[in-house]
């Protein structure tokens, strides 16, 4: 079984709110998911985005693999982290 961490989206129309969560990669987008680990508010300025660091590196050591963009908002949120 391939795990991934990936948004899973909800919210209303035209205002996005995504939950990152981890999941079997077979499931679709909105479905069945194992752990949510964090969420992401696109919608705020700047952007929310909260994060339990444990848990996703536990599930990166398990073998999880990030999506594209939710690597890239660990990233940014690391560097926001060492920053301040």
């Amino acid at each position: 079984m391939a795990v991934h961490i990936r948004l899973s989206r909800g919210g209303a129309k035209k205002a996005p709110f995504y939950r990152v969560v981890v999941t079997d990669q077979r499931s679709p987008r909105d479905g069945r998911f194992i752990e949510t680990v964090g969420t992401y508010d696109p919608s705020k300025n700047p952007a929310a985005f909260v994060i339990n660091r444990e848990r996703v590196e536990y599930w990166r050591s398990q073998g999880a693999q990030p999506t594209d963009t939710v690597e890239r908002l660990l990233r940014r949120y690391a560097k926001d982290q060492a920053a301040g």
